[in-house]
């Protein structure tokens, strides 16, 4: 299915592109401003499956798989750990709108793809209009906050991380277990992820480099993306775009930060809301991300929202 659309994706057609030497593959559907969507980890463009027809009745709906994700290449990491920074992912994201025409999109992330929309939107400010992040606070407040419960709940971030080969040769032994484990237990929302988009998820994570490149990924945020984050921080850069705060009232980030408040330190206008789910909201609570992005993205089609800023 390389490149393709799933059952649930029908409609969209199969997009890519190449940045630095990186082919990342995409889905388009629809008609109206862009929106680019982005995935987490361990999944791909089709976690978006329940949001994205949705929204693209009224907005051309753009969804790309990160560099080391889904169908997009996964090349091996370099010394420095660039290969994997939010800064080359965002790029790689930015170089596909630019592909398409698209010289002024929205975006929304979940989990790792909140960071690179988060990363994209300091970069390129230009050419986002607006963003929207999933279940995250910023990459920096996180490491910045570490405590037990920070160490229990995301214990995987600090695993991945290691650069002593042993998360690989540990995963690689049994990724489908370790697959499993990424979504077992977190579906406060009540619906499981279903076979065909769980098998989806599958097929790439244990595709040649798929391990590799999401563990870089990790080892990456733990390194470079600091740096750069802490630049940013060192010179007041913010992101001046809307930023809309969405996040599972069920999981690790709801419980732990006031959201709105915290994103008040890294950007300039921020709103949010909760939903009745965990971390995966796009899958456990579809009807009310859409509701939220389409408000947000058009606010003129709603009224009312999240929480002010």
């Amino acid at each position: 299915m390389r490149g393709g659309a799933c059952t649930m994706l029908e409609g969209f057609k199969p997009i890519g592109n190449s940045h630095s030497g990186v082919r990342i593959s995409g889905l388009i559907a629809g008609s109206g401003p862009p929106v680019l969507l982005l995935h987490g980890y361990p999944q791909t463009k089709h976690m978006w499956h329940l949001v994205a027809p949705a929204l693209a009745k009224d907005h051309t709906v753009v969804l790309g798989d990160l560099r080391g994700y889904g169908d997009s290449d996964k090349p091996e990491q370099e010394n420095d750990r660039s290969t994997y920074s939010k800064r080359e992912m965002a790029a790689d994201q930015h170089a596909l709108m630019m592909s398409l025409g698209f010289e002024k999109y929205s975006i929304a992330g979940h989990d790792r793809g909140g960071r690179v929309a988060h990363r994209l939107g300091l970069d390129h400010p230009e050419a986002v209009d607006r963003v929207a992040l999933l279940d995250i606070v910023p990459t920096l407040h996180m490491f910045d906050n570490v405590n037990r419960a920070m160490a229990s709940s995301y214990f995987h971030w600090f695993f991945l991380a290691l650069e002593n080969g042993m998360p690989e040769a540990l995963i690689r032994a049994d990724p489908l277990t370790w697959l499993r484990s990424r979504f077992e237990g977190r579906n406060a929302g009540g619906r499981q992820v279903d076979p065909e988009t769980y098998d989806e998820y599958a097929r790439c994570f244990t595709s040649p480099g798929g391990v590799e490149a999401s563990t870089a990924d990790y080892q990456s945020a733990a390194t470079i993306d600091l740096d750069h984050d802490r630049a940013d921080r060192d010179r007041g850069r913010r992101l001046m775009m809307p930023l809309l705060t969405l996040w599972g009232d069920k999981g690790y980030v709801g419980r732990t930060f006031d959201v709105v408040e915290v994103w008040k330190d890294y950007a300039d206008e921020v709103e949010g809301a909760a939903a009745q789910s965990d971390h995966y909201l796009a899958e456990e609570a579809p009807e009310f991300v859409v509701t939220e992005l389409t408000r947000f993205f058009d606010p003129s089609t709603a009224d009312g929202g999240g929480q002010g800023s």
